[in-house]
């Protein structure tokens, strides 16, 4: 497991469209998963121990979103051939058990991965109403450790500053994880 960082640098980009299958077969635009008032796009995957330990908050907050108008989807984009945690019927099961009210899709060419410039899991990408990046770093302050009182959500606060302002923070960590399992690398 190599650590990777985002890198900075990207805000004003414009999210690329794209069509890609959940588990079971559906097919997923990213008109299907734009919210009113805002988009999350999340990378994850169900092995990295970055992912597992923010999960659950995630979850959570993207449940609050998407109560509020922004719509979330998470990728996989890892090379499940070479990663079989990471399969397609591992993701389901994954998503079952951590209670996902959103799609997890499989990107199984890594072009979308690749569009967004996605490096690592988890990496989040928060985008306006206008699907202009204006958020990307990481979940909230605790990153691998367990969540305190003290810990900041800085994806949830983020999204719903978009959302009421059209602008992001100012400052935003990078987020921290595994990086993405590129086929042939």
């Amino acid at each position: 497991m190599a650590l990777a960082q985002t890198p900075g640098g990207e805000i004003g980009n414009v999210a690329p469209d794209f069509s890609l299958p959940d588990p079971d077969g559906r097919i997923w635009s990213l008109s299907d998963i734009r919210g009113e008032r805002g988009t999350v796009i999340a990378f994850i995957c169900n092995h990295c121990p970055y992912v597992k330990a923010v999960i659950d908050r995630f979850v959570g907050d993207a449940r609050a979103l998407r109560n509020e108008g922004i719509g979330v989807a998470a990728i996989m984009p890892n090379d499940w051939q070479s990663y079989p945690a990471d399969a397609p019927d591992r993701m389901a099961a994954f998503a079952a058990r951590h209670g996902f009210t959103f799609p997890y899709l499989v990107d199984e060419t890594q072009q979308v991965a690749k569009a967004y410039g996605a490096v690592c899991t988890p990496d989040v990408f928060g985008f306006d109403r206008d699907r202009v990046l204006r958020y990307r770093g990481r979940i909230d302050s605790a990153g691998k450790g367990a969540a305190g009182p003290d810990t900041r959500r800085e994806l949830l606060d983020a999204m719903r500053m978009i959302a009421e302002t059209g602008d992001g923070p100012a400052e935003q960590a990078p987020a921290m994880g595994c990086s993405i399992k590129w086929r042939g690398a």
